[in-house]
């Protein structure tokens, strides 16, 4: 036996004896936790909304009642992390369908929770006592430990997007979850009041926040969109990002929730965007327009309501065939928090 190989086996022998004490060498795993750069196993990936996952989704509303399920949702799972429940690392994503008639019972829970409506209108979310009624493109969001329950009284079914940073709960060993009293919750506030006391560059006089999540619960589209047309009108884009926004928190210029960002941005058609890089894998949904995003050797092509992930520190780069709307969601404020968050701005 060489040098060599005897020293490899007293290694080997030194390790099976350490083993069923709960021990383990961190020099032979250090180079795969402490990585230059950022490791994934998240890919990117498509789901086609009309083609593909509307017909599953419209199946699961004969399968399965809004009741029985809690909450009738397809996960929007990433290839690379199957079994895991995860679009991202540390964030989930999934299609939740409310029927005509049902009502998805009240509850609450640890996990911070937002809504993107894709299809349909005139469904509500209701938390803490305030309806908001849903139109495609709306921004909601259900903040941790708020009472919540979603209904529809139209004729029509209703689709949105959930993003929820279960993975990051479920890391932290902190999930909490609590079923109401009763399937709805009494409405004690009218329809648009939060937007009235703190979405219009205004608080009350004596207003403290009680919370660090956002005090606006709805974020409605068309607002989004005229300052998005707006910004369009006044000035070049930025070549990374088009015309971009982020939502915030009125009561302290941060993420409308502590552990989700949430952002729109605006692509003028024959926009191509420099290729760009960030720490925080994002998920995206296509509000309007039709074009193409290319994720390392990856082309992701796109129209209105698909969906597409793009992976932490991967290089992409958004090409708009025609004028286009992207909603986006990601961990970035808790990296932000943490000093984590990187980006890298590249030529093209």
């Amino acid at each position: 036996m060489t040098d060599a190989a005897q020293t490899s086996a007293e290694r080997q022998a030194f390790y099976d004896q350490i083993g069923p004490h709960h021990l383990a060498p961190l020099w032979e795993r250090l180079h795969a936790l402490v990585t230059r750069t950022p490791s994934t196993p998240v890919q990117p990936v498509k789901w086609d909304y009309d083609n593909v996952v509307r017909p599953f989704l419209m199946q699961s509303g004969g399968l399965i009642t809004a009741k029985e399920a809690e909450r009738r949702v397809l996960i929007l799972e990433n290839p690379g992390m199957k079994g895991h429940t995860s679009a991202t690392h540390s964030l989930f994503a999934g299609l939740q369908l409310i029927m005509p008639g049902e009502v998805a019972p009240a509850h609450r829970h640890a996990a911070s929770a937002l809504r993107f409506i894709v299809e349909g209108t005139g469904a509500y979310t209701a938390v803490e006592g305030e309806r908001a009624i849903m139109q495609p493109g709306d921004f909601i969001i259900t903040p941790s430990w708020t009472w919540h329950d979603h209904g529809n009284e139209t004729d029509k079914p209703v689709v949105w997007l959930d993003g929820l940073d279960i993975p990051m709960i479920r890391l932290l060993d902190a999930s909490f979850a609590e079923p109401a009293n009763s399937e709805s919750q009494s409405v004690s506030r009218p329809v648009g009041d939060s937007l009235a006391r703190y979405g219009a560059n205004m608080v009350p006089v004596d207003w403290k926040p009680e919370r660090i999540s956002s005090p606006v619960f709805s974020y409605p589209y068309s607002r989004s969109r005229e300052a998005l047309a707006t910004l369009a009108r006044n000035g070049e884009p930025d070549p990374c990002h088009g015309y971009k926004l982020r939502y915030i928190n009125p009561g302290s210029g941060g993420s409308p929730m502590p552990t989700i960002g949430a952002f729109m941005a605006l692509l003028p058609a024959g926009f191509a965007s420099s290729p760009y890089r960030s720490t925080d894998g994002t998920f995206y949904a296509v509000v309007e327009g039709e074009g193409e995003t290319t994720i390392g050797d990856t082309v992701i092509r796109w129209k209105p309501r698909d969906l597409f992930v793009v992976p932490s520190w991967a290089v992409h780069h958004h090409k708009a065939a025609k004028e286009s709307v992207l909603f986006s969601f990601s961990d970035r404020p808790v990296q932000e928090v943490l000093s984590l968050w990187r980006e890298d701005r590249l030529h093209g």
